[in-house]
């Protein structure tokens, strides 16, 4: 089987559903045997600040799908990084501490300078 190029998803904007759709490519992704990182860029962070919930969490589950809390656990499970913006937290008022021990933080140069091969996706 070829190698599977890496994929960055940025996320530019702190809507639960364009981070549901980040989670599902990176989820597919990495479901795939490539590496993905999320990184959410500025007040994005938003959308992963603890308790994470969607809007259109009770639409989905009543489809069979899972609830946004359960995509984001399951997109770590395998094996998504997930990077929170560290402007992005400023932005909104946040800590580390209102969020997944499991995010990591960086800012969006370093995203980019570790672009390499990666396939870049913007939601």
């Amino acid at each position: 089987m070829p190698q599977v190029r890496g994929l960055t998803v940025i996320v530019i904007e702190g809507s639960s559903e364009r981070l549901r759709g980040a989670l599902s490519i990176a989820a597919a992704h990495a479901a795939l045997g490539g590496n993905a990182r999320i990184f959410l860029q500025g007040e994005a962070v938003r959308a992963i600040r603890e308790p994470l919930q969607g809007w259109e969490d009770d639409t989905h589950e009543d489809a069979g799908l899972p609830a946004l809390a359960i995509l984001f656990d399951e997109a770590l499970k395998l094996g998504v990084r997930i990077i929170a913006c560290q402007s992005g937290l400023q932005l909104a008022n946040a800590r580390p501490e209102d969020f997944d021990p499991r995010v990591d933080y960086g800012g969006l140069v370093s995203v980019m300078q570790d672009l390499g091969e990666d396939r870049l996706v913007t939601v």
